[in-house]
This record gives C-alpha cells, sequence and structure tokens, in this order.
C-alpha cells in the first residue's frame, strides 16, 4: 500500500481510502453490520488506516459502525475523516438557517411531507460545534483527524465557518481541516481566513468535472490532498454490473438514467476493451480504474465503498499500482466520449 502526506500536514494516509456510506445503509438498500465490521477490519489489516465517513449517512450511523471498529485497533494507526453542514429534523427547520436541501426516509430519499426527515445544509458556527461533538460521541474517540464541510449554504458566512474549524484545530479536535462540494470562489474565501488541506468532489472516468472547471488545478496550486468521491460510480466502473441487475428498495440508483440497463451495457463494453491493458498489470477492471484515479495528481486519496471483506480485498491489490503515462492516455481514449 502505497502512502502520501495529507495537505501541508506531516500526516500520512493510504492511497486508498474506505468509503463508509454504504455502511451506513441509507441510500444503500440497507446494511449489515456484521459485515461491514468485517470490512473495515479487513481494509485496517491491509494496510489501508484512512476511513471517511459523515453523520447523515444513516443519520449517525455508518459513524457508530466506524467507531466500533477503531474502539478494536490502535487510535494512532488509524485516520478519520467525517463531516459536517448537513443536518435534519422531523421538522420544518427555522427561517433563514440553513438552506433546504432534500426529504429523506430511512431508507433513502423521500418525496415530501410524508417522508422521515428534511436535511439541509447549515455551517453556522454554533450547529458545526454541536455536530463535531455528536460525531466525537459515535466515533468513540476524542479527536477526528479530517473535519471536512460536507455542502455549502447560502445563509452562512464561509469566514465565520472557517474561523470555528481553526478553532477547533487549535483546542485539538480536529488536525486537519477539508471541504467538499465547493466552487473555486468558495475556496478563496476559505483561503482567505486560513489554510485548507483537503478538498473531496466527485471524480472518475464518468465524471471528470475538475479537471476543467480549475479545482483540480486549485488543489495542485496549494498542495491539497484530493479526495474524489464515487471513482467506481456506485459500482457502475466495475465491470460486474449487469444490464439485468436489480437493486434493492431505497437504493438510489433505482432512479437515476445512469444506471439504466441501456447505460450500463454500453459502459460494459467499453470496460471490456480495458480488459487487455488490465492483464498487463495484473489487474482487475476494477483495479485498473481505482489505479487510474489516485495516479492523476500525485495527491490523490481514492474514496472506495465495500460492503463486505471480498469487496475490500479486491480493492487492496490497486493500493501500489503504478501507471505509465501512456496506460492513461488508453485508459482515457476509450472513455472519450463519455
Amino acid at each position: 500500500m502505497r502512502y502520501r502526506k495529507i495537505g501541508n500536514t506531516e500526516m500520512r494516509a493510504s492511497v486508498l481510502a474506505f468509503g463508509s456510506w454504504a455502511a451506513g445503509g441509507w441510500m444503500w438498500g440497507g446494511t449489515d453490520e456484521k459485515k461491514a465490521l468485517e470490512a473495515i477490519w479487513t481494509a485496517f489489516d491491509h494496510g489501508i488506516n484512512f476511513i471517511d465517513t459523515a453523520p447523515v449517512y444513516g443519520f449517525g450511523r455508518s459513524e457508530e459502525i466506524v467507531g466500533k471498529a477503531v474502539r478494536e485497533v490502535s487510535r494512532d494507526q488509524v485516520f478519520i475523516a467525517t463531516k459536517c453542514g448537513l443536518v435534519w429534523d422531523k421538522k420544518d427547520w427555522p427561517s433563514g438557517k440553513g438552506d433546504f436541501h432534500f426529504y429523506s426516509t430511512d431508507e433513502g430519499y423521500g418525496t415530501g411531507e410524508e417522508s422521515d426527515w428534511r436535511v439541509y445544509r447549515y455551517l453556522r458556527p454554533e450547529s458545526i460545534r454541536k455536530e463535531v461533538e455528536m460525531s466525537l460521541q459515535r466515533l468513540q474517540t476524542d479527536y477526528i483527524d479530517l473535519l471536512q464541510t460536507h455542502w455549502q449554504d447560502s445563509t452562512s458566512k464561509i469566514e465565520e465557518t472557517m474561523g470555528t474549524l481553526l478553532e477547533l484545530k487549535a483546542e485539538g479536535k480536529i488536525r486537519a481541516i477539508g471541504v467538499s462540494n465547493v466552487q473555486s470562489d468558495d475556496l478563496d474565501q476559505y483561503f482567505q481566513k486560513g489554510e485548507v488541506d483537503v478538498i473531496q468532489e466527485r471524480f472518475s472516468l464518468l465524471d471528470r468535472k475538475i479537471e476543467t472547471n480549475g479545482l483540480l488545478e486549485y488543489a495542485r496550486r496549494k498542495n491539497m490532498s484530493l479526495l474524489p468521491y464515487s471513482p467506481m460510480c456506485r459500482g457502475l466502473l466495475t465491470g460486474k454490473m449487469s444490464p439485468e441487475r436489480k437493486f434493492n428498495p431505497g437504493d438510489r440508483r433505482n432512479y437515476e438514467e445512469r444506471f439504466s440497463p441501456e447505460n450500463r451495457a454500453r459502459v460494459n463494453e467499453k470496460l471490456r476493451r480495458l480488459l487487455p491493458l488490465a492483464e498487463e498489470y495484473g489487474l482487475s477492471i476494477a483495479q485498473l480504474i481505482l489505479a487510474w484515479t489516485f495516479s492523476k495528481y500525485e495527491k490523490t486519496h481514492v474514496l472506495c465503498g465495500a460492503r463486505n471483506q471480498e469487496q475490500v480485498l479486491e480493492n487492496v491489490k490497486a493500493g501500489d499500482t503504478v501507471l505509465s503515462e501512456e496506460s492513461i492516455f488508453k485508459i482515457e481514449k476509450i472513455f472519450e466520449d463519455f
């Protein structure tokens, strides 16, 4: 497993990070805690020391599972990342505090008033502090290695948000600061107040917007670490998602055009063209895709979700791969029309 420094800090984390969204069950058709714990421990055993979660993943469930897993290992050997800025309530949120984000049930997206929860984007100082205290309890730790703002909201001033993050860092409750789902203008405001260590954005062979909207260049210029989420497009790029597959109730892939049978067939045809290159490196298609993702920028740590031990063992084989520039070009050429 390869390791890289986080931003301008001295902390080192594995190039593969365990993404624990699915462990919370929410939007993934439920969870199996035993299998989730086994998956996390298997990741630790095979060199993955970086684990990413968020309060909203299962409305606290994911953080609780991560807390149970970390309790069984040496805390200083694990790099824990979580987030703040998405809050939920069963009643209407006070006017002027945060932006409404979406309705939700305990399983996935909701459709209105009958939903279990209303989720809001909210990054005011008092809310961040409350979220951090609750995360520390669920994670069963006294510090968070990386705290990331999950989404921005129009009712919170970035200078106040960043000021609170810097205070938490000075207090020892967090060790590094990250942002997610931002624009370059947002980053400008964060850096006016202090230093951001990590930027977490959607990035994959099918989602390459950060290469053209300035965010990847911004990360390079500021020496930030990049933490791509959904590098496998929630299974679409594994080569194992057949057009006939059915998703469980509550699984958001039921509602997205990207996961239509027709598009799955189209993606699988592209992936089949990668087989000779994967075999050349002794990798599976999924491992080749992961290696491509962390080869695009020298400070990348790729979020890899896994629901069981087998998926973890598949992922870790990519952790020490070095792709040539020619191989990177070949991969991108095949997917250039997506």
